[in-house]
């Protein structure tokens, strides 16, 4: 893929652009990953560093390092809060949250790491009912 995908915080004061190929798309599971997000799993797309770029607000982006992790950390925007790229300690790749593009990827997620680490309250999205919006109460 060599198209440009966006993406952005909530409240549009970051922004940035990045290009594939990309080195991978993946679920994590891991207890870390669900705190940081709020949900089940992550979505995280890793992209070789010189295929992202800032179009704004990279001043605005905080880091979490967590000292006793050896591969994970987290960015975001500091004035929503909004998950960010971050770059990986070899300084090689970023790391993507999904959901803070704009556009489709073109890819797909290839797998999920954790999973044996999941939620004791996960279930399969294919084992719910599904709406196209909020359902009627």
């Amino acid at each position: 893929m060599d198209e440009s995908i966006g993406g952005s915080c909530v409240c549009g004061a970051v922004a940035f652009r990045m290009e594939g190929p990309f080195r991978g798309f993946q679920y994590c599971h891991c207890s870390r990953c669900r705190k940081r997000t709020g949900s089940s799993h992550v979505a995280n797309i890793f992209v070789p560093v010189d295929q992202l770029r800032w179009e704004r607000g990279e001043d605005k982006v905080r880091r979490f390092e967590l000292p006793t992790a050896k591969y994970w950390s987290t960015a975001f925007c500091e004035d929503c809060g909004s998950a960010m790229p971050w770059l990986t300690r070899n300084g090689k790749v970023m790391v993507v949250a999904a959901g803070a593009l704009d556009d489709d990827p073109g890819v797909r997620p290839g797998f999920s790491v954790h999973y044996d680490s999941r939620a004791p309250w996960y279930v399969h999205v294919s084992d719910l009912e599904m709406h196209g919006t909020i359902p009627p109460s």
